[in-house]
């Protein structure tokens, strides 16, 4: 796989088009993201991120961030860096 895995979605807010991922590392905004569950994947770059509904630009290692993203995910979508 290419990439450094970085987490793993937990949580689907489908209404809003949010995932929330618990980190196992650190990313930014303006990282970009592969999704990966199964045969599907796709990739994001990250625009913004909030903990607890509070922006911020980085998300540190055991934190669960929520990020916006263009597609539906299923808990236990693994996230990589890339």
């Amino acid at each position: 796989m290419d990439g450094d895995l970085v987490g793993k979605v937990i949580h689907y807010y489908d209404k809003i088009g949010v995932a929330i991922i618990k980190l196992d590392k650190s990313i930014k905004v303006g990282d970009k993201l592969k999704f990966v569950k199964n045969d599907e994947e796709f990739e994001q770059i990250i625009e913004s991120m909030q903990i607890e509904h509070e922006q911020i630009t980085e998300g540190k290692k055991g934190q669960e961030i929520g990020i916006k993203v263009s597609q539906a995910e299923k808990e236990g979508t693994l996230v990589y860096k890339i």
